[in-house]
This record gives C-alpha cells, structure tokens and sequence, in this order.
C-alpha cells in the first residue's frame, strides 16, 4: 500500500495527531490501515501476524529479480485471459495479515480472492511470489506460514544474495518444496502452462525464461484452461 495524504496550505496535517508506523509496532488491521492511510510520505509497509513490518530502501539485488519475475508473470497473464496480476498490491488475508506481495497471480472468477470496494485484494492469490535479500527469514519463516495457512496454492521465494529459487506447493495443508525436472524445469499445477526455468532465471536468461514459457503456453493444457475461465 503506497499513499500520501494531502494537506491544505496553512494548515496542520491531521497526520501529526496519529502514531507514526513503525517496525515492530503490534497492531490490528483497522488500526494499521488508519495509520498508513494517515502517513504524510511514500513507504512499503506490511502487517504479518499482527507485527508492522517497514520496507528498507530497494537495492539492485531485489529490483531486477523483481523486475524478472514481473516479465515471467506478465507474460502468462497476457497470454491467459481470465487471469490476472499485480505488482506490490495491498492484500488482505485475515484480521493480521496484510501483506504487500511483490508479485502475485490469481484467477480474476472463480478464483479465492477478489477486488474490494475500495480497491485491494482480498482473500488469498493463487500465487506469490517474493524476493527475499535481507527479509530471508521473514519470507521463509512467518511471512511463509501465513500463505500456506490462508491457503495460498503456490509460493515463490526468490533468495538473492544465494540466488537460489524455492518454489512450494499447498499439498495436504502444507507446503511442499518442488524440484525442477531433469530440464530444469518447474511446471505450475495451479496455472496450467505456466512453465519456468529455473536455472535461466537465476541466470538473468531472460530469453530463455520466456521461449520455455511459450512452449508451456502452447500446450493443450493451457488451451483448456484458457476455455474453462473463459466458460466461467
């Protein structure tokens, strides 16, 4: 969630009456959107289990996977109507949880989440996926819990300073750690077609990345999909 509050000239700002968010400020999620709502600056922040998390500057180390991740993401979501993506959205999950993912997937119909009155996701996204430099232990800890318990179907965590790619899967109420095939490869279950190689995105091969998604997207599984989110 990314807002400025405006203020009229001559006046104090209504912010200057309201706590300012803070790292390690315990607090519900009416109160932890009341303060964001209020802030005067631009700044990232997240509510995980009740605990405000405030985002450091971005470094080049998460900006271009981040970046990467979005071309992979985008491109399946273009090709996939019926699908759709986002990048830094608020979510919702529960009364603790409101987690701002750095790239998600989800099923526009049909699927666990929807589009709020006032604009931010609620509920869980098939997919997430994060890029985790210094957050590491928040992503693969609490963070991590958070998803599989809210029932989000796959969870990508992309650690950058050991470039290393995990990608999980909801399997009997857990997440299970999913290799890549003898190619390299990991094949979406929740996205039919959604094909990714590994090693070409740990690479920067971004060519690569995408030639293997396109023979993901030229499968009949993907054409089936694509006709039953177009059926409803």
């Amino acid at each position: 969630m990314v807002l400025q509050q405006p203020t009229k000239p001559g006046s104090s700002s209504s912010s200057q009456s309201i706590a300012p968010l803070e790292s390690g400020d315990r607090l519900t999620r009416a109160e932890f959107e009341r303060r964001y709502t209020a802030a005067p600056e631009h700044f990232k922040a997240e509510l995980i289990e009740g605990v405000v998390y405030v985002a450091s500057p971005v470094r080049i180390i998460h900006g271009k996977p981040h970046f990467n991740l979005i071309t992979w993401l985008g491109v399946y979501s273009t090709a996939t109507p019926g699908v759709d993506g986002a990048d830094n959205a608020t979510t919702r999950l529960d009364i603790d949880n409101e987690p701002q993912p750095d790239v998600l997937l989800r099923r526009v119909e049909g699927g666990a989440s929807y589009i709020s009155e006032d604009g931010y996701v609620e509920g869980a996204p098939e997919l997430v996926a994060e890029i985790a430099a210094s957050s590491a232990a928040i992503d693969l800890g609490t963070k991590k819990n958070v998803y599989r318990r809210n029932g989000v179907q796959e969870y990508l965590v992309w650690q950058t300073f050991d470039n290393q790619l995990s990608w999980f899967r909801l399997q009997d109420e857990d997440y299970a750690l999913i290799e890549p095939d003898n190619d390299g490869i990991i094949r979406s279950t929740v996205f039919p077609g959604l094909w990714l190689s590994v090693p070409d995105l740990l690479d920067g091969n971004m060519i690569e990345v995408l030639n293997v998604l396109q023979m993901g997207l030229a499968t009949i599984e993907h054409q089936a999909f694509v006709t039953s989110l177009q059926q409803g």
